[in-house]
């Protein structure tokens, strides 16, 4: 079934429970933000997470990580008092709604492991109650909404479960809740319309469906987006490898010329979410999503491609990498971004580490005392590799002695002094 609808559920009667909704995983970049909105907007909202840190930030009204707009939001909805955390499950049995941000990570054989959702039911499970609605939030492998469901039952919880995926962009959901339509599915005609009024006091457009065509679009989305990233990092190799400035093709392809207007530029197509999630789909197919493998396989590829690229350039210059320092810049695994998870410039600085003579990271937004100024970077670095396209690094100053491998062309052309 597949309705697209824009009307909001009436609220319902009165209810048994004192909160409105609690967000399990609140503290995270998934969490956090959808916590806020729904404060925000009027719902008595409480998270819990087990991060005590994080937890403490919040009831001080200071964002764990950016977020556009976070940090005004999350002050006015503490101060209002409709946004509490805690690192202690008690108060979650308060709650009319409580919304799970647990997915579903892959194995060492690539395969979804639910153990992270069972944990997270086995620490709070006592603190559930009959009558409240659960709701999957994260990206999780098709079916899981229908276990979890079991699940609870096996548990004696009658407790009601509805999978809605995330779909907005990491630090910037504030504004793109209100603006993109909100998947929903369930088991049970009411239990979608509550979840529509929850939903709808940020959101007028919904699109139903049932459970697992609603995880599979999640997961087909994610997918989609990595393997385009692939196609071009593949067109990228191809074009780099025989010395052709793939700057010059881009535009080829793509200038005043409207089937090709949603092409991306290549770079590294990384994160906690698209490789992850496109293994899942590949687990879900048996294995037959060759399309997904061949997309890992190229984007993973990207960072000794890059390493290929240097040495190359650096033979025709009669030098070799094994006595050059390389510098890195930026780690976070996508621009104005302070989250560094499945970043591949990590997988490139492990690379390096055994082909360099010393490797140096730098990044605005990343706190780790292991990492130098770009201004020493940019110094001390034989070789740099831009591996995040902040918007700062668009007008850094290049000097000609230094080689720059940028995948992104983020960085200006080198002056010669």
């Amino acid at each position: 079934m597949f309705i697209l609808t824009s009307t909001v559920a009436t609220k319902s009667s009165t209810s048994p429970f004192s909160r409105d909704v609690a967000v399990i995983g609140g503290g995270g970049h998934v969490g956090l933000p959808l916590a806020m909105i729904l404060a925000d907007v009027g719902w008595k909202t409480h998270i819990y997470d087990i991060n005590a840190q994080t937890v403490e930030k919040i009831n001080a009204g200071v964002m764990p990580f950016m977020e556009e707009e976070g940090d005004e939001t999350l002050k006015r909805v503490i101060a209002s008092g409709r946004l509490t955390a805690s690192s202690k499950p008690e108060g979650l049995e308060q709650c009319r709604f409580i919304i799970m941000i647990v997915g579903t990570p892959i194995d060492e054989h690539l395969n979804p492991s639910l153990n992270a959702i069972h944990k997270a039911i086995e620490g709070c499970s006592k603190f559930l109650r009959h009558g409240q609605i659960m709701i999957l939030r994260s990206t999780v492998f098709p079916g899981v909404s229908k276990h979890l469901q079991g699940y609870l039952k096996e548990k004696g919880l009658d407790v009601d479960v509805a999978f809605c995926p995330e779909r907005v962009a990491q630090g910037y959901s504030l504004r793109e809740f209100r603006t993109l339509p909100q998947i929903i599915s369930a088991f049970k005609p009411s239990v979608v319309a509550q979840v529509k009024e929850l939903f709808g006091k940020f959101t007028n457009e919904f699109v139903e469906m049932e459970t697992m065509e609603a995880e599979l679009t999640k997961l087909m989305t994610n997918a989609w987006r990595y393997i385009q990233f692939a196609t071009v990092n593949q067109f990228y190799m191809i074009a780099s490898k025989h010395g052709l400035n793939f700057d010059r093709i881009l535009n080829g392809c793509k200038f005043n010329y409207p089937r090709m207007v949603g092409m991306p530029g290549p770079g590294l197509a990384a994160g906690p979410c698209l490789v992850k999630d496109t293994m899942q789909l590949a687990a879900f197919s048996q294995n037959q999503f060759v399309l997904g493998h061949t997309a890992m396989i190229v984007n993973e590829g990207l960072p000794s491609h890059l390493i290929d690229l240097a040495k190359t350039s650096l033979r025709n210059d009669r030098r070799h990498l094994s006595d050059c320092t390389v510098g890195l810049l930026g780690m976070s695994f996508k621009a104005e971004s302070d989250d560094p998870r499945d970043s591949l410039a990590y997988k490139l600085r492990k690379l390096l580490t055994f082909e360099a003579k010393k490797v140096l990271c730098t990044d605005p937004y990343i706190q780790d005392p292991t990492f130098v100024s770009k201004e020493q970077l940019f110094k001390d670095a034989d070789v740099i590799f831009v591996c995040t396209p902040h918007k700062e690094y668009r007008k850094l100053t290049v000097p000609a002695d230094k080689l720059v491998i940028d995948v992104w062309s983020c960085l200006p052309k080198p002056i010669i002094d």
